[in-house]
């Protein structure tokens, strides 16, 4: 202390950049002047809630999830005008007091221990917030997404439903991909894997029988408490953010076909894994081993074919070849399609459609016999898959403005059945170039066009004038000069 090095209090206190007067006071008191400061526990200005605040108090005792802004709204009803908009802040600040330091405690999150080569956990998570586009049509679709969570090694599979067969094709394609079999595998509350609460059993058979397969314990979360599953729940934030930044740097959410949207994906996954090597290397060596082969995850339905060669399988329509009719088969639903077998074998393979109460129609199945029946096209259910693409449309509005109803409907139908037995794209050009030319559209005219050395296999080329570069100088000049004038 300056006292006991100077001569005097005065030269102390100037030193210390203080009054001589407030120095002997300090000195007097034996504490320092951090010490001798008070708490601040008056208020500066009246609380304009005080005559309110106990039945506040009671309310949010009674209701904890009430927010301050509602209550603020409920005190200006009830009392017009004793209390502006400029004070709910004030009401905010003392809510938030009290809550800390009167009311209930608040749930708490426990870090958890991860261990190399012990738990595996899996979601769905849905992708429509990044508006990806194939062939410039929406592609709605889920990412069933699997993460190790010691190491956090991830992948995923593109699936349209949180149905068994996905969960089963994610979690297998995970495994196999993988190379191993973690001990344990964790999941959200998955109608899919998970009973209802009312059921003694807590996995579903088909679960349960894909977890012995592959020696993997089962857990899963309690129902509504998500962050249980904060591992994979965290991983899909992060992971639809590194989507989301590497279609900016591609500069295009529009994909020309699945497949390169799946590459895509692919390798956005290895660039997130690249970095977790050294821990993705001590998973390995304590993972199980695979089984000899995959579960067949499908689930088996045996329908039979209706008399409009049609079958119904998942509330939704498919036609079968017409050769099946009346026939028993077994339709094998996969995640993305559904075969049709009979015999012990194989006889479709059908895209598997979404939702419910839609139909999937080839005119392949069931031409031959709406050729000898054509009078039955006019009102037919599924007419509209009758038209392979816009060209077939085109030239049978083309046919219905030159000829009676009958008469054109016949005539599409033999072009429609030249289509299924020789060739729908040679049909299509055939079509392409009488449409063209403007020249009349009939079968005979089609088949000649088919099966003329001439035509066959002739692509149409598309001719591209070379651009004027001049035309832009001209445009940038133009503007230019209305800029000056304007």
């Amino acid at each position: 202390m300056l006292i006991q090095t100077e001569k005097t209090q005065a030269a102390a206190a100037a030193k210390a950049g203080m009054d001589e007067k407030t120095a002997r006071k300090y000195l007097a008191s034996g504490q320092l002047p951090s010490q001798s400061k008070k708490e601040h526990t008056w208020r500066t200005r009246e609380d304009p809630f005080e005559e309110e605040w106990e039945e506040i108090r009671e309310k949010l005792a009674f209701n904890q999830g009430l927010e301050s802004k509602t209550l603020f709204e409920s005190l200006q009803r009830e009392k017009p005008g004793k209390f502006s908009d400029g004070q709910l802040r004030t009401l905010q600040r003392r809510i938030k007091i009290w809550r800390a330091t009167e009311g209930p405690g608040k749930e708490i999150f426990f870090p958890q221990q991860h261990y190399p080569g012990e738990l595996c956990a899996s979601d769905f998570t849905d992708m429509k917030s990044l508006a990806v586009t194939i062939g410039r049509e929406v592609f709605e679709h889920l990412v069933y997404h699997f993460v190790l969570t010691y190491s956090n090694w991830e992948t995923g599979t593109i699936c349209f439903s949180e149905s068994y067969e996905s969960l089963s094709e994610g979690v297998q394609n995970a495994l196999w991909e993988l190379g191993g079999v973690p001990e344990k595998h964790r999941t959200d509350r998955l109608s899919a894997a998970v009973h209802k609460e009312c059921n003694p059993e807590e996995f579903t058979q088909r679960y349960r029988e894909l977890l012995g397969h592959y020696g993997m314990k089962g857990e899963r979360i309690n129902a509504g408490e998500a962050h249980e599953n904060g591992d994979i729940e965290q991983r899909h934030h992060r992971f639809k953010r590194a989507v989301e930044q590497a279609l900016l740097l591609r500069g295009s959410r529009d994909f020309v076909s699945r497949s390169e949207y799946e590459q895509f994906l692919r390798t956005l996954f290895k660039q997130l894994n690249a970095g977790r090597r050294q821990r993705f290397a001590e998973e390995l060596n304590l993972l199980g081993n695979l089984p000899q082969r995959r579960v067949d995850d499908c689930k088996k339905e045996r329908v039979k074919v209706g008399p409009s060669s049609t079958v119904r399988v998942r509330h939704n329509t498919y036609s079968v070849h017409s050769r099946l009719k009346g026939e028993w088969v077994e339709a094998r639903v996969y995640a993305q399609r559904i075969e049709i077998w009979y015999a012990q074998r194989k006889m479709e393979t059908l895209p598997k459609l979404k939702g419910e109460n839609k139909h999937r129609i080839n005119y392949r199945h069931i031409i031959g016999w709406l050729v000898r029946k054509p009078g039955a096209f006019a009102h037919y259910r599924y007419r509209e898959e009758l038209f392979p693409g816009s060209l077939y449309r085109m030239a049978y509005d083309n046919l219905t403005a030159n000829h009676t109803q009958p008469v054109a409907d016949r005539h599409y139908l033999k072009i429609l059945y030249l289509a299924a037995t020789e060739s729908e794209c040679a049909a299509e050009g055939a079509l392409r170039r009488l449409l063209g030319s403007g020249e009349p559209i009939s079968v005979e005219i089609v088949k000649e066009n088919l099966r003329s050395d001439e035509h066959r296999d002739i692509i149409d080329q598309v001719r591209i004038d070379d651009v004027a570069l001049a035309a832009y100088d001209a445009l940038l000049d133009w503007d230019t000069q209305e800029v000056v004038n304007g």
